[in-house]
């Protein structure tokens, strides 16, 4: 592993233990040619996953993509990072074992949509406001109003 700071290959592993949900290893590493100390992130990869854009364009998923945007709609919200890290691993475990290799963005679009329903509805009304791509004042007003009469 390559260190953040100096740009060395030669890095050690000092400690490695699960996260709690098990899905990742935590590993703390230091720099032999620096001595500067980083974490890194060990998951299992199922499958290769492509994704199907809106304009036809196929790239690679991209889980960082994916936290990105669910920590943009969460932004100064009372969710803790450790549960987006859990939707995010569900949702891309559920991507894996899906038998897919090929997803089209909405849908990916649409399991992140259904997780923010349960994390955080105005988390969700932010993210809906890009996925479904809100125009004006209205489509909000349009959005919300159908969260208020759907049963919970």
């Amino acid at each position: 592993m390559r260190c953040p700071f100096c740009g060395n290959d030669d890095t050690q592993v000092k400690d490695s233990r699960p996260t709690e949900d098990h899905s990742t290893i935590r590993r703390r590493r230091q720099c032999a040619n620096c001595g500067a100390r980083f974490t890194t992130f060990e998951r299992v990869q199922l499958r290769e996953l492509t994704v199907i854009k809106g304009s036809g364009k196929r790239e690679p998923f991209d889980r960082e993509k994916l936290m990105r945007s669910m920590r943009i709609a969460l932004q100064k919200r009372p969710v803790e990072l450790d549960r987006v890290e859990r939707v995010a691993n569900s949702i891309q475990r559920r991507l894996e074992t899906s038998g897919e290799t090929e997803i089209e963005s909405k849908t990916i679009g649409q399991m992140v949509m259904d997780a923010l329903s349960q994390l955080d509805q105005v988390a969700y009304v932010r993210f809906a406001s890009v996925y479904r791509n809100f125009h004006e004042a209205r489509d909000f007003e349009e959005f919300v109003g159908k969260l208020s009469v759907e049963p919970e």
